[in-house]
Parts: C-alpha cells; structure tokens; sequence
C-alpha cells in the first residue's frame, strides 16, 4: 500500500494511526488494575502504553502478590494490592481495566468513574448482564467519561475499507451476515461469550443494531434444561450448552447469524464473518491478516471458471498497530479530545452484551421472538423455567 492509500485508509477509519514521531502535547497519567490468576492483564493491556508517547503508566494494583510483583518489574511503577487505593493516591487520567475475566468490570469501571478518571481502556467481553452495562454507560455519560473496549478487529482499518466496498456495491445487495466462534471445547456458550463478542461487534456495526432474536441453544443435541446451567468460565455468569444457533433481525433490514458448536471440526477455522451479497461475498477473519477478503460473483451460482479471493486491504504494519492495542488507545486518546465517542464505546459494548443476553432469553421461551431493548435485565439462564 502507498503512502496516498495509507492516509486515504487513515482518514476513512476514523482513527489516528502512528505515521512516525509525534508531537506530545501533553501526557496522560495511566492506572492499570490487573488481577493475576483472575484474567491477569488481558492480551497486553498493561504494556501497551510503553508504546504511545502521549501516555505514561504512573500505577499498578493487583490483589495478587506475586502478579504485582512482576507487574512492577515489568512497568516499573509503584504497586498497591488495592485498586481502589490506586485510584485515589496515583489520580490517574486513563485506567486500564485490564482482567479478561468480566465479573470485575463493573466494580472496577464504577470507581475508576468515581475517583475521577477521564478514560478507561477495558479489555472484552464487556460485563456480565445488561443491567450491569446500563450502569456503566449511565455513569459514563453522567461523568463525561470516554470508556473503550480492546475489541481489536474493530479498529482495523480494513473494517472501513469494507463499509466503502458495501456503499459501492462490490457484492450487490447485502442479504445476510453469517458468524461463526471458534467452535473449540469452549464451543457453544462459552464461545458465544468470549469469542462471539467480537462477531457481533461487527455485526452491529455494519449491518446496525439488532432488533429481534430468535435462536436455539442446545447441550447434546436437546434444548438445555434448567440442570444444564453452571457458572461459566472467565467470570461471565451463568451459562448452558455446547450448541447456539442465533438470527438476529438488524436496523438494516439484512438478517445475521451467529452459530457455534462444541468441537466442530477444524477449530478456529470458521472463526469471523462472512457478508454475503447477490454479487459476492466479504469474509472477514477475527484476529487475522489480512483481515479481510473479497470474493467476486454470485455465491448461490456454480461457476465453471475458477474464481479467486482478493484481500481487501494488504497493511501488516497497520495491522501490527491493531493487534498491540496502539490504534486503539490512540482512538481513546483522539476521544478525549475531540469529545466524541471512541470507535468501541461503552454503548457499543452493551449492545453486544443484549445481544447474547437476547439468545438464551429466546431459548428460555422456546425459541420465541425477542425484541430489543431487553425488557429484563438480568440473566435468563437464572430464570430458566425447566
């Protein structure tokens, strides 16, 4: 890619990309609360801020002694066992919310809100239930505080590149979107939780916010009964089954699918999104790249000619930006100062959670139409009537 593409993808995602040295205006005092042996500090969100000029970690806090330990020599910052007590002494502007397990989010992001910092950084999945996300987006817009979620794909600049090529008609009209997990021994609602995530984040933002449900979550080929749910892994709450097959009606108007299954085959093979359009087809792969590629032709018709899939945009570097967390925290930093909402927002991240939320509330009333906004809040799988 040439310099004039380079930009051009540049101004198209919306983003600040790193083009060389940067002028530092000022630099922003970084918390990170990690929590060894729950979630650590999710795939670098501690280190990250090395890498921008424009931030500097000042602390640490983890509950754990010998993960603070190391998370000191790693920083070298000052510790605290205590987050909370990291927040009032060290007054930092962004704070890192760095466990990947999600049962400490909302207490986390709620004081790092209450101790007065200006940005949060957190790792996916967001929090655990919908009322819990109405919490944080409520507090959030209340404060005046930018809140970023690390899913990563979506600050790819490939994902522009795509919404240029479905405004111009590279696939003809847009009929569905279909994702995938990553179909390992997480397969099913696991999977749907910690890798579906960022499926649906896309889904929402390309094809807009859902506004029905009906889906089918099944454990050994039967719908899940109310012995089938147990507390899942990585803090995200009750869940049951090895099985989901979700549709979702979006804003658009073009239905998506979500469909996971224990041990399917080749894992992680199917891990991403497929767009799929009367003329063609896009696929985009979750934390791959190239990210994405474009398939010319109708899908629905056999071709005698071979025909070959083109990647949609060729940038490893920019890619490496991405998948170190560095485009994002200069989204975050760029939101901040321009006062917008970051390209992963707090709302973004609630949208998401409903809309896993919506899949085993759909199943809990026998695969009935569920419409958005949910109208409760908490999780189904508690309210599971057989």
């Amino acid at each position: 890619m040439n310099r004039r593409d380079f930009l051009a993808v540049a101004l198209l995602s919306g983003f600040p990309l790193a083009t060389g040295a940067a002028t530092v205006e000022r630099r922003w005092r970084v918390g990170v609360i990690g929590h060894t042996g729950r979630g650590n500090y999710g795939h670098g969100l501690d280190t990250v801020w090395q890498r921008v000029p424009e931030t500097e970690v000042v602390a640490v806090a983890d509950v754990d002694p010998a993960g603070l330990a190391a998370a000191q020599q790693r920083l070298g910052v000052r510790g605290y066992s205590d987050y909370r007590a990291m927040l009032a002494q060290a007054k930092p502007d962004i704070v890192a919310v760095a466990p990947r397990h999600i049962d400490e989010h909302r207490d986390m992001t709620l004081a790092a809100i209450e101790a007065g910092a200006r940005g949060i950084y957190m790792e996916k999945p967001f929090c655990r239930t919908p009322a819990e996300a109405d919490e944080i987006v409520t507090a959030c817009e209340r404060c005046r505080v930018k809140l970023a979620l690390a899913h990563r794909n979506r600050y790819h600049p490939a994902v522009a590149a795509v919404e240029r090529l479905l405004q111009e008609g590279a696939i003809g009209r847009l009929l569905e979107l279909r994702g995938r997990g990553k179909e390992d021994d997480r397969g099913g609602s696991l999977d749907l939780w910690v890798l579906g995530s960022h499926v649906f984040n896309l889904i929402h933002r390309l094809s807009g916010a859902p506004v029905a449900c009906t889906a089918t979550v099944m454990q050994g080929g039967r719908p899940i009964a109310r012995a089938d749910v147990r507390e899942g892994a990585e803090g995200v709450g009750p869940i049951a089954g090895n099985e989901v097959h979700a549709r979702f009606e979006l804003e658009s108007g073009v239905p998506a699918f979500f469909d996971s299954v224990q041990n399917a085959g080749d894992k992680a093979v199917g891990f991403g999104l497929q767009l799929i359009g009367t003329k063609g087809l896009i696929d985009l792969r979750m934390d791959v790249e190239p990210m994405a590629h474009l398939l010319s032709g109708s899908p629905f018709k056999p071709s005698t000619e071979p025909r070959a899939w083109r990647v949609v945009l060729n940038a490893p570097e920019l890619a490496r930006q991405v998948m170190s967390h560095e485009t994002a925290v200069r989204d975050l930093l760029a939101a901040l100062r321009e006062d917008r909402a970051p390209l992963c927002s707090a709302r973004d991240g609630r949208a998401i959670v409903e809309m896993i939320h919506a899949i085993f509330e759909s199943q809990r009333l026998n695969g009935q139409r569920v419409e958005f906004p949910l109208a409760t809040r908490t999780n189904p799988l508690t309210r599971l009537a057989y």
